[in-house]
């Protein structure tokens, strides 16, 4: 009978909510412990396998009495006293000193993705213990009840017990030998292993003499016989002395088997023989079967970890204790756990530490209040993994300062599945050996990919039936199924915490939906029967054609049969039809890409980098009634992470985990997006969709591809979008796949500051018209901005500066750049704070510059002793003819002056006043519209004093004048202004 059919915790296909417990209630004390950290997930399976190998022992063995893997008396005498004579003297000599060197060098060190994204902890810095509950293999193989928020907090409470406690006495009082540590994936195991091994490194774990530590995965690998004294010498060689007296000793050892899931074992006598000689050359899997059975080394203590359904390999009268590891499900680790990880030093960077401090707190702060929401983000965090996925993912939108190649999002999803899955099969006892990853990409992708089309996030049981497809099962696909149930299905769906919605199911993180989704397409499992059905008989019959073509060539040399070769052409032609008809799967993806990328309802959202910020931290403000509609599902990061994973990188991380994508298949869909990406990007796109799309470029990491669709943007308008350092990054990296000039680059209203325009340099040099305003750019702004005016290779031909705080320093650094500047034209300083000082700094080096043609000074307070020395060294400059004086402190006599002002015979046209002695100005209206627009950031009781002078002018001038046309123009203007002030005063404008 299959192990599907035999389980008793094997469920009815109608009911997916109930699943193996693996979550146990809040209740109960807490472990935490300030003292070791690692990534959570598998992680460490590949340190474990680095460092676990092969070796052996000899010693005589004594009859012991155990009853579910706890001693219970010992009828060995003690050892001999010149055996721990000789442990002595191999102890004195520092063997086992050596090996804790050796092991604590490789359990500290760190895998590539925790230093690569972000500052990576150290082992012995901070850790934060999940809970781990004592469990008992009735409680494993009954079934549980419904996976939901609410039973989970109603479960009765299990005794909570500390990782060094986990061979205390059992509540029999017998001494516990062996401990089963099981938990699903993503719960921590192998990072508690790590932990385990570093804390006896570092004389923490004072209960044993001696660790030793193999990796399951690489016994699997293993077929040749060994011996269990070949088996340690091999891997640890400083052991070599201490194994042969191991037995023979009274030596306190502890043995750590990480992953008993990838062994196959028999505890039947006929299936594995009894073998209590460490010198005798047995298969791996034997040797691991009878340390546990007490036959071998029976002294010794031995722990294991493994995923639920493997725990019933392990007879129940081997085992001497049940833990299960239950991860953060108190919100207090949770919190720990996020405030040890983004409080590291050096984790924002090479920005002051006041600052980096304070962002640092904020971050803590925001995901504190989001997680006593009780929002989804708490059911998500339950799993250590996932807390490493939010404090990395935060790290990369906030304190990610240049963009290399491997920091993508994409990447980091990638990364942390690598992390988690790292290769695993999903079960070592099914024959066709897939891999987890594979498995996941072809159900639980189509889940995400079906609800990314029908734009939901909550999935119901029939749903999960559905996909997972229950009705159509094999034997051995059930098989699969179950123990994909009891492992793995939780690390992707999680119950929803929303009322009303507790029976249905979400993606434990919003953003793995579309990355599933994106790699379910990418993949090519999108398709239909009669596609599968195809493909598969276009392989048959290419490798049959093969075999057929040499037997023709023979057959036609003896033989005159003419049509053979006729029948063998015919043969040939369907694979070759049939690669024609699979090549528009290629442009399917890329048409299904592009459709995504673009949808015009999905225009006006927020960017998917402010997106996936919200989802992690909460969205600031009142929260939404319950009985408030929700808004629309958005899904735009489906076609982003379809980019990403086409990547080289990412493709090389996936074919680690099973899913291969070829390099013809990626060049065939990058070929196609030419024809509906390129094509679509080309349109004009709001701000927020255009930063969607240069991320999706960046995502992408195709440089020729990348360069092709910058080259078609001539205007680059991201004015509204808050470009983060991340954001400014991207838009570097992305720009400098190409030189080409850029006609317009918008970026008014960016939350920009001097460190911003450091990092967009490269960019801002090809720029001829720049948009800076309402960006709070101070006088270090400025000194960037003097740098980028003064480069040799500077176009910059137009610059607006309009409303930033520039300030009289900012104007000195912004003189001496027109003074050495040979491409600006225009410079609008309108409303920069800067003075008659700033002003005068302007008009000494104005001189020295032989290119500018407008000069915009408004609204500066400006009184008529700068704006006269403005206006007199204007006149003298051979190319500038217009400067704006509007909206400052200039007096009657001042006006009179400049009204004065000829353009034919002075070469200056100064700005000041809606009127030009007894006629109306020919830019009132250019005057009248700078106002609508700045309004919002200017003082609106001092725009009112200027509005009613601005009126007053007007009706001056209009009784000065007899000419009736001229009298209707300054009606018509006072008319402008007067409707300007009413609704001002109404706060309707």
């Amino acid at each position: 009978m299959s192990r599907a059919m035999q389980c008793q915790s094997c469920l009815p296909w109608s009911s997916w909510a109930q699943l193996p417990r693996s979550l146990a209630g809040s209740g109960g004390t807490r472990s935490v412990s300030v003292r070791a950290a690692a990534v959570p997930g598998p992680a460490g399976r590949c340190f474990l396998r680095t460092i676990l190998r092969t070796s052996s022992i000899s010693l005589p063995r004594g009859c012991v009495r155990y009853q579910g893997g706890s001693q219970e008396s010992s009828a060995q005498p003690g050892s001999s006293r010149h055996g721990q004579s000789q442990l002595r003297n191999v102890a004195s000599s520092g063997a086992i000193k050596k090996h804790q060197k050796s092991l604590s060098a490789w359990f500290s060190h760190q895998p590539n993705e925790e230093r690569q994204f972000g500052p990576s902890f150290s082992l012995d810095a901070v850790h934060v213990d999940p809970v781990i509950r004592e469990s008992s293999l009735e409680e494993i193989l009954k079934p549980s009840p419904d996976l939901t928020i609410q039973n989970q907090l109603q479960q009765p409470s299990r005794r909570v017990i500390g990782l060094h406690n986990l061979f205390d006495v059992d509540a029999c009082g017998r001494q516990v030998k062996n401990v089963v540590l099981y938990g699903t994936v993503g719960t921590g195991k192998s990072t508690l292993i790590k932990k385990m091994v570093v804390d006896w490194c570092h004389g923490r774990l004072p209960r044993f003499e001696l660790v030793i530590p193999f990796s399951c995965e690489d016994l699997s690998h293993s077929h040749a016989q060994v011996s269990l004294r070949r088996l340690i010498t091999k891997k640890y060689q400083h052991l070599r002395d201490v194994v042969p007296v191991l037995e023979a000793s009274n030596l306190k050892v502890l043995f750590i088997l990480n992953g008993l899931e990838r062994l196959n074992l028999d505890f039947r006598l006929a299936g594995t023989e009894l073998c209590c000689d460490p010198n005798e050359p047995v298969p791996p899997s034997a040797i691991v079967v009878n340390l546990l059975r007490k036959y071998l080394l029976p002294e010794a203590s031995i722990i294991v970890t493994t995923r639920p359904s493997a725990v019933r390999r392990i007879p129940g009268k081997y085992v001497g204790r049940y833990a299960e590891i239950c991860g953060f499900s108190d919100t207090n680790l949770q919190k720990l756990y996020f405030q040890m990880r983004l409080s590291q030093p050096g984790c924002a960077g090479q920005e002051s530490q006041d600052r980096s401090t304070a962002e640092q707190e904020n971050l803590v702060e925001m995901l504190s209040r989001n997680l006593e929401h009780h929002n989804q983000i708490t059911a998500a965090c339950f799993l250590p993994s996932y807390c490493w996925l939010v404090c990395t993912t935060l790290h990369f939108l906030y304190f990610t300062r240049t963009v290399p190649p491997s920091q993508t999002l994409s990447g980091i999803y990638t990364s942390f599945l690598r992390l988690n899955f790292s290769g695993e099969v999903l079960d070592s006892t099914d024959p066709t050996h897939i891999s987890m990853m594979k498995y996941v990409a072809k159900t639980v992708g189509k889940l995400a990919y079906e609800g990314v089309m029908s734009r939901k996030t909550c999935f119901s049981e029939e749903d999960l039936q559905h996909c997972f497809e229950v009705e159509m099962k094999t034997e051995s696909e059930l098989n699969l199924l179950e123990v994909f149930r009891s492992d793995v299905f939780r690390f992707f769906l999680s119950p929803c915490v929303q009322p009303g919605k507790e029976h249905t199911f979400v993606f434990t993180i919003p953003a793995m939906q579309e990355y599933l989704a994106a790699l379910y397409v990418v993949l090519g499992e999108k398709k239909t029967l009669a596609q599968r059905v195809g493909q598969e008989l276009s392989e048959v019959i290419g490798k049959v054609s093969e075999d057929v073509a040499v037997v023709v060539n023979i057959i036609s040399k003896v033989l005159p049969l003419r049509f053979l070769p006729v029948l063998f052409n015919l043969l040939k032609i369907f694979p070759r039809y049939f690669s024609r008809v699979g090549g528009k799967d290629k442009d399917a993806i890329a048409h299904t890409m592009a459709e995504e990328l673009f949808k015009e309802e999905d225009y006006y959202n927020d960017d998917v980098l402010d997106q996936i910020n919200s989802s992690i931290l909460g969205v600031e403000g009142p929260m939404r009634h319950p009985d408030e509609p929700p808004d629309d599902e958005v899904f735009e990061l489906f076609p982003i992470f379809m980019g990403g994973i086409l990547s080289r990188r990412n493709r090389a991380i996936l074919e680690q985990l099973g899913c291969s994508i070829k390099n013809l298949a990626a060049f065939e869909i990058a070929k196609a997006m030419k024809k509906t990406v390129i094509r679509k990007g080309r349109k004009g796109l709001p701000p927020s969709e255009l930063m969607d799309y240069l991320f999706f470029l960046h995502e992408f990491q195709n440089e020729r591809f990348t360069a092709e669709a910058v080259r078609s943007l001539r205007a680059v308008n991201l004015s509204s979008v808050k470009m983060t350092p991340l954001k400014c990054s991207v838009l570097a990296s992305v720009m400098s796949t190409t030189c080409h000039e850029v006609e317009e680059l918008n970026l008014t209203s960016c939350n920009l500051d001097s460190s911003s325009l450091r990092t967009l340099f490269p960019v801002l040099l090809r720029c001829k018209a720049l948009h800076l305003q309402l960006n709070s750019l101070g006088s270090d702004a400025c000194k960037e901005i003097r740098d980028l005016l003064l480069h040799d290779k500077c176009v910059v031909s137009s610059l607006r500066l309009a409303n930033n705080p520039v300030g009289e320093q900012g104007a000195r650094y912004l003189a001496e750049a027109l003074a050495g500047n040979r491409s600006l034209t225009r410079l609008s300083l309108l409303h920069t704070a800067l003075g008659d000082p700033g002003a005068e700094a302007i008009a000494q080096h104005l001189a020295e510059n032989q290119h500018l043609q407008e000069l915009n000074l408004g609204y500066n307070s400006l009184t008529d002793t700068a704006a006269l020395r403005v206006v007199e060294v204007a006149k003298r400059h051979e190319t500038l003819d217009k400067v704006h004086l509007y909206f400052n402190d200039i007096s009657e006599d001042g006006k009179r002056a400049l009204d004065s002002l000829r353009m034919d015979r002075d070469g200056v046209r100064a700005l000041v006043f809606l009127t030009a002695g007894t006629d109306v100005s020919d830019y009132w209206s250019h005057i009248l519209n700078v106002v609508q627009r700045n309004l919002p950031f200017w003082d609106r009781e001092r725009v009112r004093q200027h509005l009613a002078l601005l009126l007053q002018d007007l009706e001056s001038s209009r009784s000065q004048t007899a000419n009736p046309w001229r009298k209707a123009k300054f009606l018509r203007v006072e008319s402008e202004v007067k409707k300007m002030l009413g609704k001002l005063q109404d706060g309707t404008l």
